[in-house]
């Protein structure tokens, strides 16, 4: 299949996000028959992840952008602070409203205040009608950010012509709730950072007393070209349309001063066009293509180096992507938590312990061609930091994993991928009191094939999966545990290579997204039917 049918046409600029998306969940009686084949109107876009929580009582809303983008000029305005709900907040949501209508494809855009990027995401395509959507976000965590008068800037790179009509309709606002004290251990729930940080000119200056330092890499592969689709590129010595030097292994490295300090595995996010069929996505978006969450790297066994008042480079590169190449866009930003009783946190690295690399990727040749790859890494950083309340060691160990299976026809009319990413992570932290560990382990998987037909019938059937398990532990005794697994599933066909509305589309979507633990049970399921919602059920 060529490649123009294969790529999504996203747009070329990134933009943040994170979170819920739809305005509610419908009731039964919302629910109706769908027709024989897909019209000129469907559902509004909605997701089966959860809303935002909320506290009870008083809230202050500031409009943070509002704009309509037909082009790649930004939004650039200003945020003040609200008046009435203090300076310090239990609960910060972010909110994204957009409408489109027209012919449009997939867009991405970001949100910064103050350099700092809350808000990273994609839009769905609309209906000739029209289609409106929300996004939601919960950006307590920014707090720092949200305390001053800063500028804002936001942009959803668009094009608007006689052909691509659609234009990106959005409005974002931020609601505070006012808190209580805010108190705990850096970086536990119920303290916020005292500091969010952006790079400057690729270096980072923290504060002398910081305890703990996380760093948030908004990774995407997008802007056009085959880094959209990174997963399916494949090497020089393999007759495929899309090419990368070694084949499709991708990880997210970030580095201090050029030693290795984190890695990653990135998510394989599918955008609202992607492969080759947006009639998978004009309802039910894929797991996180509304909602993209940041990488989060613990860089808290550097806080001994990072402390000395100088700035030290930081840098993130994506393995397999030449350097220079575009196709990828990591933002960062850079959380702390500071020692309230010490000016100065002395401390050091102790260990730095990178296995090798490994990426392999064969090409078997025949009717059907095949590219069998099989990646993975392993990291191991520690270090102290000597607080006002004793010495506390930070240990944090990551191990990647990548398998997948391409394989496709002479044409690529057949073009199928089978993928599974496993991204483990530990960190330990051991100073006053008994050792507190937090272990996750996140799986990615994709499992879906396009087929071209004689007839230009094209047909997709795809299942993606995105699964995180996290224990928390004390002394060796369990505190916490949770599970996630957000399941989404699509078969549609459509007539390739003909006017809209000759396009005969028809196509099921289904999304279920579980998540379960010691702070309890959402369990959501929703179904569509040529883009009319036809289930839609909560069973916790």
């Amino acid at each position: 299949m060529r490649r123009r049918i294969i790529m999504s046409m996203l747009a070329a600029v990134t933009l943040t996000v994170s979170t819920f998306l739809g305005a509610g969940s419908a009731s039964a009686a919302q629910l109706t028959d769908p027709p024989g084949e897909f019209g000129t109107d469907w559902h509004d876009p909605l997701t089966a992840a959860p809303p935002v929580g909320r506290p009870i009582g008083r809230s202050c809303e500031v409009t943070l952008a509002q704009a309509q983008f037909r082009d790649f000029t930004p939004y650039r305005g200003a945020y003040t602070p609200p008046d009435g709900c203090g300076d310090r907040w239990s609960k910060v949501v972010l909110r994204l409203d957009g409408k489109v209508k027209g012919r449009q494809f997939d867009r991405l855009g970001y949100l910064h205040v103050g350099g700092v990027e809350i808000l990273r995401t994609s839009t769905p395509e609309p209906s000739p009608d029209g289609i409106e959507w929300s996004v939601e976000k919960d950006v307590t965590r920014y707090g720092d950010t949200f305390r001053y008068r800063r500028d804002v800037e936001m942009l959803i790179g668009n094009v608007v012509d006689d052909t691509y009509t659609g234009v990106i309709d959005v409005k974002a606002t931020l609601t505070f709730y006012p808190a209580a004290n805010s108190t705990g251990a850096p970086g536990k729930p119920g303290r916020a950072p005292d500091r969010v940080l952006t790079l400057q000119g690729g270096a980072l200056t923290t504060p002398r007393n910081s305890e703990r330092i996380v760093a948030e890499v908004y990774a995407t592969g997008s802007g056009g070209g085959c880094e959209e689709y990174w997963y399916l590129t494949v090497p020089d010595t393999a007759p495929y349309s899309c090419k990368a030097d070694q084949g499709p292994y991708r990880e997210v490295q970030i580095k201090v001063d050029g030693q290795l300090a984190g890695i990653a595995e990135p998510f394989p996010t599918v955008w609202t066009g992607g492969w080759s069929n947006p009639f998978l996505w004009y309802v039910i978006p894929g797991p996180r293509a509304f909602d993209i969450k940041p990488i989060e790297y613990d860089l808290t066994p550097f806080a001994g180096l990072l402390n000395d008042g100088r700035p030290h480079q930081i840098d993130v590169s994506v393995v397999g992507v030449p350097e220079g190449q575009s196709g990828w866009s990591a933002p960062v930003n850079v959380l702390v938590w500071q020692d309230a009783h010490r000016d100065h946190v002395g401390g050091a690295l102790t260990r730095n312990d990178a296995g090798d690399l490994t990426n392999s990727s064969t090409y078997t040749p025949g009717s059907q061609q095949r590219l069998d790859t099989d990646g993975g890494h392993r990291l191991t950083v520690a270090g102290y930091v000597d607080t006002s309340h004793g010495r506390v060691r930070t240990t944090v160990s990551r191990t990647l994993a990548n398998t997948s299976v391409h394989r496709w026809t002479d044409g690529e009319n057949t073009d199928g991928l089978k993928a599974t990413w496993r991204d483990d992570e530990s960190v330990t932290v051991d100073g006053r009191g008994p050792a507190r560990t937090t272990r996750t382990h996140r799986t990615y998987t994709m499992d879906g094939t396009t087929t071209l037909g004689a007839d230009d019938r094209l047909r997709t059937v795809l299942t993606l999966g995105d699964r995180a398990a996290v224990v928390e532990t004390s002394g060796g005794r369990r505190t916490a545990w949770s599970g996630l697994d957000d399941t989404y599933t699509g078969d549609a066909t459509y007539t390739a290579n003909v006017p809209r509305d000759q396009r005969h589309a028809v196509g099921a979507t289904s999304e279920r997204y579980r998540l379960y633990g010691s702070d309890g049970c959402y369990d959501r399921s929703l179904t569509t039917v040529q883009g009319v919602l036809t289930q839609d059920r909560k069973d916790c």
